[in-house]
């Protein structure tokens, strides 16, 4: 007797979605607002600000089970930038418009991601931004969720008060201009680490090249604060609601780079992987708290605003 075929779903294809007026300022035009497009069919001109010079913004939401994460924090974040970077204002709606239809075109995933962009045109022949979404499943982050992963701390080479001293350096904005975030992953890797916890030249503790940093204190859950710079995070934000929930007290503060080795528990959080907790910090292993760090991902994971 043959045994009934067995059925596995569906292989995901990527999707990327173009935005026809992806400023509040464009000019109106015939053409739809947006158009799906196979992942590989190329949809940005070479001369692209955002490839040519990094002049550009975006943002990373996560997707489970067809729900974005943290739709509007992510959205305000978005236009933060924006605003840093002196771009057109983004019209968010139809932002958050491109990211749904892509839900649509990409299929039955558990677990998902959108990265939506928005640059400042093509150079020397267009000031109209361009923007648009690719969506994609996501990798297998089990490892990093449960075993956790070993991170290094690296100078970022700057004062704590860039912010405020050097706005020009654009400290707080989730730009395209990522060489040196992923530099210091390749120097992590050199390290025999997987991440990064970024440092100033004056002694404190700020976030990952992707991700931000949370630490444990007994029943106090704290954050470097973002009033220097640190990109407020929205994985971050779902962190601090599920301790809240479970009694935890929760604070915005700047921290000291010698603290980390006071902390009970260290975890990076970012929107795709979620909530890491660090096992091994400068080649110093560190305690896992595997309960409730399963317990804070599986909230994450079923967060729905």
């Amino acid at each position: 007797m043959s045994s009934p075929a067995s059925t596995s779903p569906a292989p995901v294809t990527p999707v990327v979605i173009t935005i026809a007026r992806p400023s509040l300022e464009s000019p109106p035009g015939d053409e739809p607002l947006l158009r799906v497009h196979p992942f590989d069919e190329p949809v940005v001109d070479a001369m692209n600000l955002g490839i040519t010079r990094g002049d550009g913004i975006f943002e990373t939401v996560g997707i489970v089970r067809g729900a974005v994460h943290g739709v509007d924090d992510h959205l305000q974040r978005f236009a933060r930038s924006a605003r840093i970077l002196e771009l057109p204002e983004p019209d968010l709606e139809a932002y958050r418009a491109a990211v749904e239809l892509g839900i649509e075109h990409l299929g039955d995933v558990d677990d998902a991601y959108c990265k939506y962009v928005y640059t400042r045109g093509i150079e020397s022949r267009s000031w109209n931004p361009t923007g648009y979404a690719f969506l994609d499943a996501n990798p297998d982050w089990t490892k990093e969720r449960t075993t956790g992963i070993a991170v290094v701390t690296l100078t970022r080479g700057y004062a704590l008060d860039v912010a405020q001293t050097a706005p020009w350096l654009l400290q707080g904005a989730k730009t395209l201009s990522y060489g040196v975030n992923r530099a210091v992953l390749r120097e992590a890797a050199r390290r025999g680490a997987d991440d990064v916890v970024f440092t100033t030249s004056d002694g404190y503790a700020l976030e990952g090249p992707t991700s931000t940093l949370v630490l444990r204190y007994g029943d106090h859950i704290v954050t470097p604060s973002p009033e220097h710079g640190v990109l407020l995070g929205t994985a971050q934000l779902g962190a601090f609601a599920f301790f809240e929930s479970r009694g935890f007290s929760t604070e915005y503060r700047d921290v000291r780079a010698d603290e980390l080795a006071d902390a009970e528990q260290l975890w990076l959080t970012n929107s795709q992987r979620l909530a890491a907790p660090i096992h091994r910090l400068d080649g110093r292993d560190l305690p896992i708290d595997a309960e409730l760090t399963a317990a804070l991902n599986d909230s994450l994971r079923r967060r729905r605003s």
